[in-house]
């Protein structure tokens, strides 16, 4: 499939909850074939009813205008310790919470589903017997998700590497080694989800050194234009890509080197609710994906 051109449906959040309505946008607009699909817009919390009228919708909707779900993801509003709950009573819950995700995104077509690897809290970042239990926790939960996601004809899970130590893998060394652990008894690959703009360690914040290390295990690349040791989850547009650190072209030729031959591209740019920005959202992408489409084609 090599490489390809999508967007991270975070965009579309409270503004175009509608799958009539992102799925024109996406298509008509914006010129995309590829989406990253997000809880956010279909929780699985809903009832059950209402999700399977919804992803019958959302099928419509795709097929009407010729997307393909190739991903299944966990957003803003799903940013959450799930999987690294102090509370053994919810990782229970989250995980079941988790099935029924891969339940819809399977629904849909989608070819890979995760999330941040899990999130600590405070008090469990801070005690190091609990840290470990709670990190091997998450290791033992998502290796029983990869035996769900595999009957559901999955080819791999991911999880994203963050910022910072208590939301996990903010080390490309730490990254590896959370990979390895799951890896050990998954019974499909656990892979990463790269972000090039997440502002980890303070030691390891070039992101072309993440995607040197990480980008031949990242069938997922989300993209946005930031400054140094931020995650600003700009736009590519002139105006930001004079302050931003993100080359479109570095990026594309950087990721090839480090041996990465099928990914999707995925845009995850926010904007903020405010009064001057909440309208340039479509235009803003548009000129986004004019900058990344010289690079890549599909």
């Amino acid at each position: 499939m090599a490489y390809r051109l999508g967007i991270n449906l975070g965009f579309a959040i409270n503004r175009f909850v509608e799958p009539e309505e992102w799925a024109r946008i996406v298509a008509e607009e914006l010129g995309l074939n590829y989406v990253q699909f997000v809880a956010d817009l279909l929780n699985p919390f809903l009832p059950a009813e209402y999700v399977d009228a919804q992803v019958g919708r959302v099928k419509e909707c795709v097929e009407r205008y010729g997307l393909e779900v190739e991903s299944v993801f966990t957003s803003a509003f799903t940013r959450v310790n799930h999987l690294m709950h102090p509370d053994d009573q919810a990782r229970e819950i989250w995980l079941d919470w988790f099935k029924r995700l891969l339940d819809i995104g399977a629904a849909l077509g989608a070819r890979n589903a995760g999330s941040h690897f899990g999130i600590l809290t405070v008090k469990s970042n801070e005690n190091t017997h609990e840290r470990e239990r709670l990190v091997e926790q998450g290791v033992k939960g998502w290796q029983r998700l990869s035996v769900y996601a595999k009957e559901l004809g999955y080819k791999e899970l991911l999880f994203e590497p963050m910022s910072v130590p208590r939301e996990m893998a903010c080390t490309i060394a730490e990254t590896r080694e959370l990979m390895d652990r799951v890896n050990a008894d998954a019974a499909i690959p656990m892979k990463v989800c790269l972000d090039v703009g997440h502002a980890p360690h303070p030691d390891e914040r070039d992101p072309y050194k993440w995607i040197e290390a990480l980008a031949a295990d990242s069938p997922v690349i989300h993209i946005q234009q930031t400054e140094l040791h931020k995650s600003n989850h700009w736009p590519f547009t002139r105006e930001c890509n004079a302050k931003g650190i993100i080359d479109a072209k570095r990026v594309v030729e950087t990721a090839r080197k480090a041996g990465c031959e099928d990914t999707l591209f995925a845009f995850e740019i926010s904007h903020r609710e405010h009064w001057d920005t909440d309208g340039l959202v479509v235009s803003d992408l548009k000129e986004s994906v004019d900058c990344w489409r010289e690079h890549i084609g599909g």
